[in-house]
């Protein structure tokens, strides 16, 4: 296997240390793509659930009859901070009170949670990526140096510095490096993307819940 640069043979070749940093960083570059697929499902979806709510929401619907068809449903992203505000104002109204002072304070807490909820949901797992794309290029520098070192340790045993001696064990270390940039660059990349779908996310969020307490705020109005 000497003198073998292919990736399998400069892995095979490699010191059992290089080797268990070659695997740590393999794991962690497929565990990112794996959470980057699951996080671009997650945005689509949750997007794709906020059009669709506000679409029916802005049609003019009874928020009743809205609410009597969610309330029983697995909600995410709108329809959540609206079901949450609804069954606030729900138990209020079936408690009986003749005073609705903070109500309104009441229902703003729910939709906060609620978003807050919503948006933990979302970045759950990117701190994962953040860690990969920070830590992965150290580690692979780990990995090198130690390579280097043994390669080293091997050149001052054989007294041979010949490059066909020297070439193999440098390039097993240097192999090191390049699987944590390969790791780290992706999970960056996909973590200041997320990181920024998950703002724009909650902005949305809060600007509804900004808009339905208007709404609710003047029906509580109403009622004195």
């Amino acid at each position: 296997m000497e003198g073998d640069f292919t990736i399998i043979g400069l892995f095979l070749q490699a010191h059992i240390v290089v080797q268990a940093v070659m695997v740590g960083l393999i794991f962690a570059s497929v565990w990112s793509w794996a959470i980057m697929v699951d996080k671009w499902l997650s945005f689509r979806s949750a997007n794709r659930a906020a059009d669709e709510f506000e679409k029916i929401f802005w049609s003019g619907h009874s928020l009743e009859e809205l609410y009597r068809s969610l309330s029983a449903k697995q909600n995410h992203s709108l329809a959540a901070v609206f079901v949450a505000a609804m069954r606030e104002w729900k138990r209020t109204q079936e408690s009986q009170v003749k005073s609705f002072t903070g109500l309104q304070q009441r229902i703003e807490k729910v939709m906060d949670v609620a978003i807050t909820r919503e948006t933990n949901r979302l970045e759950k797992q990117l701190l994962f990526l953040a860690t990969v794309g920070s830590t992965s290029p150290f580690i692979g520098l780990f990995g090198t140096v130690w390579g280097i070192m043994t390669a080293f340790q091997a050149i001052a045993v054989s007294q041979d510095t010949n490059l066909a001696v020297v070439a193999p064990g440098i390039a097993e270390a240097l192999f090191a490096t390049a699987l944590g940039l390969v790791a780290a660059i992706p999970a960056v990349a996909a973590y200041n993307k997320f990181s920024d779908m998950a703002n724009r996310h909650a902005t949305r969020l809060e600007g509804f819940a900004d808009e339905f307490s208007a709404i609710l705020s003047r029906q509580i109005d109403d009622r004195y």
